[in-house]
């Protein structure tokens, strides 16, 4: 949740920032249209000559005609000059538009909306607003523009040319006048001041926008809805929910969006990009908003400080957010299931439970998350991943939740105990199945035999034991085991590995149950007492044998009046009766009732002998031998000879004579 809680706040922080910059930027697209038609006939020749934008290669006959042109210019040799400014034009009829700029005459109006304009075309291309016509198209996109030097302009993106170049910061611009624009921020000319917060602009359409945030004016008006927008690119954003259209889909996750800008800030969460660093402390941002808040901590530019803790926040926003977790307030509650929640955004994420609504998709195996933060952990299986290290044997993990697991096992603590019956548990999880057992909470019962399970898991398990199906096979030996744990398990008979290790003696064992019960060795633990006579005993199997003692029953064999104590002996008892000797030697042919018994008798063909005496180093094949050796000391007397004694001397024997 703090993964979602970051997020979304840096979502909410960078919206003003984008959406300014936008509708600023189309804006002062429609501004350049106004300054550069002064410029544009002299402009548009020069263009023409190096580039031909509808094609992206050099034309040859615009070039001729150019030269053409310059070459009559160059023989009249007339120039005339602009007394006010001392700007010169080769021709007369556009030293007669400049001065309009001077006098301020606009004499070409529009029918429809009265606005005035001092050149012919400027009005032309105005009227186009009105009518919607865009006769200019690129042939690389499809988009249509109302205005010649729009489209120009619009191929540089395609082409990748930026053109114009800031001398002092090395920036580049695919028009002129936003160059002259920028250049304005490094010589603070012509700095327009806001009267109502003081906030500085270098262009005078972005203090006109700023303005409305101060007067209220919501001049964009969804023709749809009748809902107004402080700015145009709020409102080409709101029209997507209307028409279902998102202009700018992302490549790698599909997610679409109707500002260009805003998907080029999303793809930073694909490519892990942070371009906004902090010179101070280094922090990166992928936002410039959440950059620039974030510089008011160090200045302490406007801080507004929490009295608890003392931490600094860049506005009351921030703060107001932050002061809840210090009063557990939870004001956002699911209409649903009542549960309470810090913050919004955690209340739609948690909504999203019962929707099962899963936007977030892995594109390895195609499952889906409701929550980015899941699908991010998620992706650690396709990469292999593991970042958390345990610091005392150095395993890896993939989840901090399995390494803290982990952690337990070394130091033997199990914090999560029942409250009904005291018994503990390295995990929650663990002990929130555990109590559904005294609750009896979502229980879930076996149809075939009424057995209950809390976990629905569990309940797949045992119902493999009614059907017989055994879906888990051994690649070695072709063995099926009812579920994955038992074939893991299986495959360690192959493979011969003991993960589980006693620290006290370094025996090794295939389970982990195993090793539990040989600790009992070294602690002399005895867990297993009999009711009857309060013995105890160290296994359950000998607690059992035990009590047959007690019991009197004896199994009697209908054959031959034999009885016995244990049903195990009666059973292997009943096999010589009825031949059941299916276990032979392929050695010498000779046959047993048991597999056990087969395997010790192998040990007799075989030249291996595993137990070793630790005084004399002598091994044996049987491990009664081996018992029998260290009994009567055959080691320790041999080991208290000397060259002039013998076995009888020591002993106190007489020598025979």
């Amino acid at each position: 949740m703090a993964f979602i809680k970051e997020e979304s706040e840096d979502m909410k922080i960078e919206e003003t920032y984008r959406v300014k910059e936008e509708d600023t930027e189309e804006q002062t697209a429609l501004m350049v249209l106004k300054e550069e038609s002064q410029e544009l006939m002299e402009e548009k020749d020069q263009y023409e000559k190096h580039y031909d934008f509808m094609t992206g290669e050099k034309s040859t006959q615009t070039e001729k005609t150019s030269s053409r042109k310059r070459a009559q210019k160059t023989d009249t040799n007339s120039c005339f000059t602009c007394r006010q400014c001392g700007k010169s034009f080769n021709q007369k009829q556009n030293l007669e538009v400049h001065l309009r700029v001077h006098t301020g005459e606009k004499p070409f109006s529009c029918q429809q909306c009265g606005k005035r304009f001092t050149q012919k075309g400027n009005l032309k291309s105005h009227l186009r607003i009105h009518t919607g016509e865009k006769p200019y198209t690129c042939q690389q996109c499809g988009k249509s523009f109302t205005a010649e030097p729009n489209l120009r302009y619009h191929m540089n993106i395609h082409n990748g040319v930026k053109p114009f170049t800031c001398d002092q910061c090395g920036k580049s611009f695919t028009r002129k006048v936003t160059l002259n624009y920028h250049m304005r921020i490094h010589s603070r000319e012509n700095i327009l001041i806001c009267h109502h917060c003081g906030k500085t602009f270098s262009h005078k359409v972005s203090l006109k926008t700023h303005m409305r945030l101060h007067t209220g004016e919501k001049p964009y008006t969804c023709l749809h809805c009748g809902m107004s927008f402080t700015y145009k690119a709020s409102l080409d954003s709101h029209m997507g929910s209307h028409t279902g259209q998102s202009a700018f889909p992302c490549k790698v996750c599909g997610k679409s969006f109707s500002l260009k800008g805003n998907l080029k800030t999303h793809m930073r969460t694909h490519t892990g990009e942070k371009p906004f660093v902090c010179v101070q402390c280094g922090k990166c941002f992928t936002r410039k908003g959440n950059l620039i808040c974030h510089m008011k901590i160090h200045s302490r530019e406007d801080c507004y400080i929490c009295h608890q803790c003392g931490k600094s926040f860049p506005d009351m926003k921030c703060l107001n957010r932050h002061v809840i977790i210090h009063s557990g307030e939870k004001p956002f509650k699911c209409q649903e299931c009542g549960r309470g929640f810090k913050f919004n955004k955690n209340l739609k994420a948690h909504m999203r439970i019962h929707s099962r609504e899963k936007p977030f998709k892995c594109p390895s195996c195609e499952k889906s998350f409701s929550h980015k933060v899941s699908l991010k952990t998620h992706m650690r299986l396709h990469t292999g991943e593991k970042p958390y290290t345990c610091p005392q044997c150095g395993k890896s993990f993939t989840y901090t939740a399995t390494l803290n697991a982990h952690v337990r096992s070394h130091t033997g603590e199990r914090p999560f105990i029942c409250g009904q019956c005291g018994k503990s548990f390295t995990r929650k999880g663990n002990l929130n199945y555990h109590v559904r057992i005294h609750s009896r909470e979502n229980c879930l019962i076996c149809q075939q035999c009424g057995m209950n399970f809390t976990d629905r898991n569990h309940l797949k398990n045992h119902v493999i034991i009614h059907t017989g199906e055994k879906p888990f096979m051994c690649h070695h030996c072709g063995k099926s085991c009812t579920n994955k744990a038992n074939l893991e398990v299986h495959i360690r008979v192959h493979t011969g590995e003991k993960p589980f290790t006693c620290p006290q003696c370094g025996k090794s064992f295939t389970l982990k149950g195993n090793l539990k019960t040989h600790i009992r060795v070294h602690t002399g633990e005895k867990p297993f007492t009999c009711l009857e006579c309060e013995k105890s005993f160290t296994y359950q199997k000998d607690l059992k044998r035990h009590l047959q003692t007690h019991s009197g029953k004896k199994l009697q064999c209908s054959e031959c009046g034999k009885t016995f104590g244990k049903s195990s002996n009666f059973k292997n008892h009943l096999l010589i009766h009825s031949g059941g000797r299916r276990f032979s030697c392929e050695q010498c042919n000779k046959r047993f009732l048991l597999p056990s018994h087969l395997q010790i008798h192998l040990k007799s063909h075989a030249d291996v002998r595993p137990y070793l005496c630790s005084l004399c180093g002598k091994s044996f094949k049987w491990l009664s031998n081996l018992k029998w050796h260290q009994r009567i000391r055959v080691c320790e007397i041999k080991s208290m000879f000397t060259p002039q004694q013998n076995v009888g001397q020591i002993c106190g024997a007489k020598p025979l004579s």
